[in-house]
């Protein structure tokens, strides 16, 4: 009892009651209200508003715990299973990646996990391209309409798939990697901060490299997190791990702090542009601040194997989503029947809960 009177699950439990009793309000006012002509009824979307919060909660928490914001989860599953516009999707998610990055922020930071000389360093070039890839969707959706939207969707999913790939074939390398050889510039930086790995019982000290090249490929990821809505921790933990050598979950740390900090960059061409709507966000908004603080506290005390393989479930299945819709939208393929999802998940699920239980001891990777 005493720690529930504790920062921060005293918060938590204060915003958890009143989110609740808020929707049993809403509730209670639908039941005497007339529905118009054509109108969506108050209790669908008073249910509607409810279910957004609560995937939003799950949505933020695995992302949390992988380092990736909650757009690179929202965004795809949106847009591969729902009929919303994605321009509006892709602002939301981006709001979304950004509370998430936020929340998790002070946690990160409290445990020493978070490097906040090395957020603040990329994110430097990860700002500049986060806008102008913002700019960019803004002018491709006024151009290429519906054809647009299948074409986002199916290049999306590539995307995520080579990311899936990627850190399924990492292994060893990714969790504890190790710099071989630092340069200068890195050196002058000063990127370096030990932590202690509650997972390992021990402080772990690592050195970052390639500090230039790892400015300019943020630039980059910047631009396609602008783009395409995703917040960027898809991109900034595989640049951080591979390229600057920083250890698995220094990196998914440090992507939460990050997105934080540039999607309030990425937002404000959308925000002119009024792709973002309060009450379509909101609701996403309170499941974030809940998911992010309790994910964040779960990242610090477990393995970086089990982050990895859950993101490369969610990965692999938001692939399939999008690459299906998108062909769907250009009329290449009929619909996807339900079945099919389902049984795709369940095969995926089924491999990610092999892989946590150690059925897989050459992707597991060992310290």
């Amino acid at each position: 009892m005493n720690r529930l009177l504790k920062s921060p699950w005293l918060e938590l439990s204060v915003m958890a009651a009143v989110v609740i009793l808020s929707y049993i309000a809403l509730l209670l006012i639908s039941r005497g209200t007339e529905t118009p002509p054509g109108g969506m009824a108050l209790t669908s979307i008073t249910a509607l508003l409810f279910g957004c919060f609560l995937l939003g909660f799950v949505i933020t928490t695995i992302a949390v715990m992988a380092g990736i914001g909650g757009g690179v989860l929202f965004t795809p599953f949106m847009l591969a299973f729902t009929p919303v516009d994605s321009l509006i999707v892709r602002a939301t998610g981006l709001i979304i990646a950004m509370f998430s990055g936020l929340v998790a922020t002070g946690p990160f930071m409290k445990s020493g996990l978070g490097n906040l000389k090395l957020s603040i360093y990329c994110c430097c070039g990860y700002g500049v391209g986060a806008f102008m890839g913002a700019q960019s969707a803004i002018w491709v959706t006024d151009r290429l309409g519906v054809s647009g939207e299948g074409i986002i969707r199916i290049i999306l999913g590539g995307i995520v798939l080579l990311l899936a790939i990627y850190f399924l074939r990492g292994g060893r390398k990714i969790e504890w990697p190790e710099a071989k050889e630092v340069d200068r510039f890195s050196q002058w930086l000063g990127l370096t901060q030990p932590y202690y790995e509650e997972s390992l019982g021990k402080v772990v000290t690592y050195q970052a490299t390639r500090a230039g090249w790892g400015l300019l490929a943020m630039c980059g990821i910047g631009m396609i997190s602008g783009f395409f809505g995703l917040g960027a921790g898809w991109g900034i933990v595989p640049t951080m791990n591979l390229i600057m050598t920083i250890p698995l979950k220094v990196a998914a740390a440090c992507s939460g702090i990050l997105i934080g900090m540039g999607d309030c960059i990425a937002v404000w061409p959308y925000l002119h542009a009024g792709a973002i709507i309060p009450l379509f966000a909101a609701p996403w908004l309170a499941g974030q601040v809940l998911g992010g603080i309790i994910g964040a506290h779960i990242l610090i005390k477990i393995k970086a194997t089990s982050i990895r393989f859950i993101l490369i479930g969610i990965m692999f299945f938001s692939s399939f989503g999008l690459v299906t819709k998108g062909l769907r939208i250009l009329e290449y393929i009929p619909d996807v029947p339900g079945a099919v999802y389902v049984t795709v998940l369940l095969t995926i699920m089924t491999g990610v809960a092999l892989g946590l239980a150690g059925k897989f001891p050459k992707l597991r990777g060992r310290r």
